[in-house]
């Protein structure tokens, strides 16, 4: 694992990188209202904004509004989100949602997590089933103007590799305070999309392309497969 006094160093120079490699990112939809953001995190976490945006765009548009979400079938959803993994899951969770925050407010308004301080928005986020820590923080970032870097197993897998962060911490809080610490405010959200890319791309789970990574020389796990396994050479007689 890096060093702590490395940590910053060396994420300056992956953000470089992964620029150089992916260019800058089209910006977000600054259209999206709270709960969206909420129902688009549970779509993004473990994907691309590629293969969640036609996904989401279709959520939104193949529905009257947020109510008729809320009393389609799980199966029916499940439909709309095809191309995403566990699309299954995915329509549970937002079904659940959208069903707790109606019985509590009769209303799909969660504008007013906006004028709530960062920490008690997080709790409030926090308290509904199938909210993550990911949604929570994505929705930190993207809708409430606080500092906060969503951790997705992608992500994860990127910076346990590259050694920020330590594979044996399992809590997400504290994983997500040492990165926010590293990560400054503004670069947060691009950070988020060109790891994702990555993560997609090349640092896959199983056989990663480490010898096509642009992180390759500043990653020790890329370090160790970068070179492919050398078969026996039979002399010739």
């Amino acid at each position: 694992m890096a060093a702590t006094s490395n940590k910053q160093q060396l994420l300056t120079q992956v953000l470089t990188l992964l620029k150089k490699k992916y260019g800058e990112s089209e910006s977000t939809d600054d259209s999206h209202t709270v709960l969206e953001e909420l129902l688009y995190a549970i779509c993004r976490e473990g994907a691309t904004k590629e293969q969640t945006d036609p996904a989401f765009d279709r959520l939104r548009k193949n529905y009257f509004d947020w109510n008729e979400v809320r009393v389609t079938s799980e199966e029916e959803l499940a439909e709309t989100l095809d191309g995403l993994a566990n699309a299954d899951d995915r329509a549970r969770r937002i079904l659940g949602i959208l069903q707790e925050i109606f019985e509590t407010t009769f209303s799909f308004d969660m504008e007013s997590l906006t004028k709530m301080g960062m920490k008690q928005a997080g709790k409030q986020l926090s308290r509904y089933q199938g909210v993550s820590d990911f949604a929570v923080a994505w929705v930190t970032q993207r809708a409430l103007a606080g500092h906060a870097i969503p951790l997705d197993v992608p992500t994860l897998r990127v910076l346990n590799r590259l050694g920020v962060l330590d594979e044996t911490e399992e809590n997400l809080e504290s994983l997500r305070a040492t990165v926010e610490h590293l990560i400054p405010k503004a670069k947060g959200p691009q950070f988020n999309e060109w790891i994702s890319e990555l993560a997609q791309e090349i640092c896959v789970e199983e056989d990663p392309k480490c010898p096509n990574c642009p992180l390759l020389k500043e990653c020790p796990t890329g370090q160790m497969y970068k070179q492919p396994e050398k078969t026996a050479k039979v002399k010739p007689r």
